[in-house]
């Protein structure tokens, strides 16, 4: 008996809970709206956040490897100038030849090297500006929606 009485009123609990619910204003619809738009932008700036900070880190790692590069493609431009040097002197001797065209070789794959990373720590410049800009960017937007927040 004891069961029936509290599954009625746990029934009766129920079905009139839907009666004396809130009505919810369109204030308050258009203030949470203004909230979770705010939320996602603070999603997005935090994301874009951590991306910049990864980047700018990546960034000290490329540019000591550009400047590697550099001085890599630097010493082997000297050593082939060194090589055709002694090449001219004795332009017969084949050995000096091979060592010459060798030099030359690695001259230009150095070479080459020290353009990729130059191009490779330029994108990552690119990349992190625009990161910035839209770190930028979403930072004015919740400084809007927080000034209108206000009012």
């Amino acid at each position: 008996m004891k069961n029936k009485w509290v599954l009625l009123l746990t029934a009766m609990s129920i079905c009139s809970g839907g009666l004396f619910a809130q009505a919810i204003s369109s204030d308050s619809i258009s203030a949470l709206n203004t909230e979770k738009d705010r939320l996602k932008i603070e999603k997005t700036l935090n994301e874009n956040k951590l991306e910049l900070a990864k980047l700018q880190n990546e960034e000290d790692e490329r540019s000591v490897n550009e400047k590697k590069t550099a001085v890599d493609a630097q010493n082997a431009a000297s050593s082939n100038q060194d090589a055709a040097n002694t090449l001219s002197a004795d332009s017969k001797n084949k050995k000096k030849a091979k060592a010459a065209h060798k030099a030359a070789d690695n001259a230009e794959g150095n070479a080459k090297d020290a353009r990729k990373a130059s191009d490779k720590l330029d994108d990552l410049h690119k990349k992190i500006d625009e990161l910035k800009k839209k770190v930028m960017e979403d930072e004015q937007r919740i400084m809007i929606i927080d000034s209108t927040k206000r009012i």
